[in-house]
């Protein structure tokens, strides 16, 4: 025993001794290591990479929308348009900061405390886990894939590390601002802003903005706000609560938190867009395209912002006023109609078949005389089930529509104007809007300007030329004012009872309808021109002056038919009516 304690003894002698020289071997393996890994952290750091977004955070889609900035629809595959930050309130900025980092304008671009919850959840098998800075955010959904591995995470973290260190914290926000998705399909707070609440991101109000931001959380189940009570319930909260950290910050006053309401959200989901408005969008893309230079396709995924000359209201005014429909004609006639409706076809009463569906096809076209910007072109109720435009493309019989232009020396372009049978809509329009300018003609227009992330790219100019005499104009207008005198009804003449147009200008406005009537197509039988029914006159009669009457009225105030015309006789101010 005594020589056990002996060892024991020498053994602690020993142990106390050596108790520095371990310690400090163990701290020279730790700093060793440490040194290791930090080595390895800045090796990893240079030779990191900032990677370029991925193709689809590049793409955008083109806004088209109305002369007065009314949106009017969209092209591209993805719902998205880059807008510098500049063009987002500050307050929208804050509400976005205040909902998902409240740090960010301070930390160095992660957040080591979600980093590590991120890492222990992958290992451990538990739920993901969020919390991530607006940085990681923006690497992780532009730059990087969705997987949730270990080294996809240790590199967000060291991007988003050298993200912070090479670009301001106002770069790395409008790069998340421009990418984030709020639900709804739209990818960027500029299409988010038009999908919730119908306008631009410069828009937006505190309480707008508050609610996009509160959005983003959980974005596929907040997208359903202002149509599901419960979800819209459970945002109100949310919205709430980021009000009050804004307030608490300073990124709004006082008062600015106590006068801000809930927005009304816009209704989601939302109904059938094909209707006639894609008519619009066919054409102003056209055109965009050709005023670029590119193609249709590069146009609709270039994010850019398309202003058209189009006036929205008119348009769906005419398209409530106008729209195709099928009427049916399955009983006997009067002799008086059976007799009317022979003599104007040159046949006997006997003839003249009335049975069967006919499709009525309605073409309405206003533009501005001397200019020739487009304010209405009405090609069709339904582009889903005809995408042909009857007012841009559509040959219709002109019978004696052109007849008061018979005999004159038209220059280009309507030089073969009346030797054409059949002239779209949209050129009839122009070569009355001809001689409401005295004898100018105006090429018509539907882009007024293009621009892309606030920059102009294209304004539009009146391309104009002489196309008949002033002398020749004058004789249109009074010719025209004589018929006055008639009753208001549409003539037939050398198309029968095929075909019908009328055309109403003065010196700010024409405005041409044309009707016409087909068979619609069965199975392998194609569709085949048809007399129009007795309601064609009254239709079209409708039509021109409900048009007419809203366009003047939504001018600001201005009356066209209260202005005097210069191709008048003197004193004369009513709105001219050319009839067939």
């Amino acid at each position: 025993m005594a020589a056990l304690r002996r060892r024991l003894v020498k053994r602690r002698i020993r142990i106390r001794r050596t108790r520095g020289r371990r310690l400090r071997r163990a701290l020279v393996v730790l700093l060793a290591l440490l040194a290791n890994l930090v080595g390895a952290a800045v090796v990893a750091y240079h030779l990191t990479k900032i990677p370029e977004p991925h193709p689809e955070t590049a793409m955008q889609s083109t806004v088209f929308v109305d002369d007065h900035g009314d949106y009017l629809g969209r092209r591209g595959p993805v719902d998205r348009q880059e807008i510098p930050l500049s063009q987002v309130p500050r307050y929208v900025q804050e509400a976005v900061i205040a909902a998902e980092n409240r740090s960010f304008r301070t930390d160095t671009g992660i957040s080591p405390r979600a980093i590590a919850r991120a890492a222990w959840a992958t290992v451990s098998g538990g739920d993901r886990q969020g919390g991530s800075t607006i940085t990681q955010q923006y690497v992780k959904n532009a730059l990087l894939s969705p997987e949730q591995t270990l080294s996809r995470k240790a590199r967000e973290a060291l991007i988003s590390i050298k993200l912070d260190r090479t670009r301001s914290k106002d770069e790395i926000l409008q790069g998340y601002l421009n990418t984030v998705y709020f639900g709804r399909g739209a990818a960027g707070i500029q299409s988010a802003a038009r999908n919730y609440f119908g306008v631009d991101a410069k828009d937006l109000t505190v309480s707008q903005g508050a609610a996009l931001a509160s959005v983003i959380n959980i974005p596929s189940y907040y997208e359903k706000a202002g149509s599901d009570p419960k979800v819209t319930a459970k945002l109100v909260d949310r919205w709430e609560w980021v009000l009050d950290a804004m307030a608490h910050s300073g990124a709004i006053t006082s008062a600015q938190r106590a006068g801000a309401r809930f927005p009304a959200f816009r209704f989601y989901p939302p109904g059938d867009t094909d209707g006639q408005r894609q008519y619009l969008i066919d054409a102003a893309a056209s055109e965009a395209a050709d005023r670029l230079g590119i193609t249709e396709d590069q146009l609709a995924r270039g994010g850019y912002t398309v202003r058209t000359t189009f006036d929205l209201t008119a348009q769906d005014a005419t398209a409530e006023l106008a729209a195709d429909g099928t009427e049916k004609k399955t009983g006997e006639k009067t002799a008086e109609e059976k007799a009317a409706e022979a003599k104007a076809g040159g046949k006997k009463p006997a003839e003249v078949k009335t049975t069967g569906d006919v499709r009525v096809h309605t073409a309405v076209v206003a533009l501005v005389p001397g200019d020739g910007a487009v304010r209405v072109l009405y090609g069709g109720a339904d582009y889903a089930s005809q995408p042909f435009n009857d007012a841009r493309d559509g040959a219709v019989e002109a019978g004696t529509a052109l007849q008061p232009f018979s005999g004159m020396k038209l220059l280009a372009p309507l030089t073969d104007l009346t030797r054409t049978a059949a002239p779209t809509p949209l050129r009839l329009a122009s070569a009355y809007a001809t001689a409401a300018a005295h004898g100018v003609y105006a090429t018509p227009y539907t882009v007024a300007k293009i621009t892309r992330a606030g920059r102009t790219l294209y304004e539009a100019h009146p391309r104009t030329r002489t196309a008949m005499t002033r002398a020749d104009a004058g004789t249109v207008a009074k010719l025209l004012y004589d018929r006055l005198d008639a009753p208001l009804a549409t003539q037939t003449g050398a198309a029968g009872l095929r075909t019908l147009w009328q055309t109403t200008y003065d010196e700010h406005l024409t405005l041409t309808v044309a009707l016409f009537a087909e068979h619609p197509a069965k199975g392998k039988k194609a569709a085949l021109p048809a007399p129009l029914p007795y309601t064609a006159g009254s239709r079209s009669l409708s039509v021109s002056e409900g048009v007419w009457s809203k366009i003047a009225g939504t001018a600001e105030g201005h009356d066209p038919a209260a202005e005097p015309n210069p191709g008048l006789p003197t004193g004369q101010t009513k709105p001219i009516l050319a009839t067939r």
